[in-house]
């Protein structure tokens, strides 16, 4: 790696720290909160529904951060996921889906206010502070927050147990068939390294964040 390849990696990293932190550990705190809400005091408990990042780092999830900032087109990393006892559940088919979406759905709510952020960035005069060497990172993490938290969101997504989209399936499913579906989940971090190594996944991820970064843009008006 050359010089100003190394430059613009760590220009990179930087940038991508601040908005793939707050997703990852808002997307956990999301989870709690609704579990919270439907009657599950156990995340509360563990001390996860605060925005300190400390209690939510995940080694793997940090590793994958950084990789993917040096070394990939799409930034991605994760907290590590909040603790949650669906028998505390008033109604546990319809909580556990709520609770397994409200991760998703916030991300892709942040991702709609970096897109506001960027809107109002672009919109200053250029001898403002978009002129400026601190409005060219703000353009940078702004950019990077629309579309790692955009990832986070479809990625968790995915109809795999035990995703968030496997948990959503799961509650959808009629008895006994969602049983057995969560029952896939031993398998499922085998199928997400292979549809990794194999690119399967980014040619199933790429076409849905580049449809919602389209959309972010239309929405805020860009």
């Amino acid at each position: 790696m050359d010089t100003f390849t190394l430059s613009e990696s760590v220009s990179r990293f930087t940038a991508a720290f601040f908005p793939v932190l707050l997703g990852s550990v808002l997307h956990e705190v999301a989870h709690g909160w609704a579990a919270w809400k439907s009657g599950d005091p156990t995340a509360m408990r563990a001390g996860r529904l605060t925005l300190n990042p400390l209690p939510h780092i995940a080694p793997v999830g940090i590793g994958v951060f950084v990789f993917t900032a040096l070394f990939s087109p799409f930034v991605f990393g994760w907290a590590k996921p909040v603790p949650v006892n669906p028998r505390y559940f008033r109604n546990p088919r319809r909580d556990m889906l709520l609770v397994s979406a409200a991760g998703p759905l916030t991300n892709a709510a942040l991702a709609l206010v970096f897109a506001l952020c960027l809107r109002l960035l672009i919109f200053l005069p250029p001898e403002t502070l978009s002129g400026t060497a601190a409005g060219r990172y703000f353009l940078q993490m702004f950019q990077i927050g629309i579309t790692a938290n955009f990832t986070l969101a479809w990625f968790n997504l995915l109809p795999i147990p035990p995703l968030d989209g496997g948990h959503i399936v799961e509650a959808l499913l009629p008895s006994p068939l969602n049983r057995q579906y969560a029952s896939l989940s031993r398998y499922g971090f085998l199928l997400l390294i292979l549809l990794i190594a194999s690119d399967a996944l980014s040619h199933v991820l790429a076409p849905l964040i580049r449809w919602s970064w389209q959309a972010a843009l239309w929405l805020v008006g860009i």
